[in-house]
């Protein structure tokens, strides 16, 4: 009887990967036999596997002239785990575009967490900069959003 290869299943690395672009999703992860593999699209489309129980390690890099988010003091970091929206519905006009003036208080975002809808307010007064996230992108606690400056 021959042996079954065990590890990662390269084929559903690829249907998975395919999956991505058909669907304009940015990341997608399933289990199977204790086994998570977790797809997601940064500047192309990278498989990544992460061992059980363990997160997917993220690579933020800043590209060449781009301002540091770690570093801005207007950087609006996430307050949760979740999804970001930078919409109130889908195709709807996104709360704010670079260049867009905001008021303390003014909603820059939706995070998705736990079925709620949590609006992100502007803390403080000023024009987008830059966003560094896309539409229906995973966010992490402390993760950099967006810049106010």
């Amino acid at each position: 009887m021959p042996k079954q290869r065990q590890g990662i299943d390269q084929e559903l690395i690829r249907e998975l990967a395919q999956l991505l672009s058909e669907t304009g999703l940015s990341e997608i992860e399933i289990e199977q036999n204790g086994l998570r593999v977790r797809v997601a699209r940064q500047m192309g489309v990278a498989a990544v596997p992460a061992a059980p129980g363990m997160p997917a390690p993220v690579a933020a890099p800043v590209p060449p002239g781009a301002i540091d988010p770690t570093k801005h003091p207007g950087t609006v970091a996430s307050p949760m785990v979740g999804t970001a929206y930078l919409a109130p519905e889908p195709g709807a006009k996104p709360f704010v575009d670079i260049g867009s003036t905001v008021q303390v208080g003014e909603t820059l975002l939706i995070i998705e967490a736990m079925k709620t809808m949590n609006q992100i307010p502007a803390p403080r007064s000023g024009t987008v900069i830059q966003i560094l996230i896309e539409d229906g992108t995973p966010v992490e606690f402390g993760e950099p959003l967006m810049i106010v400056e």
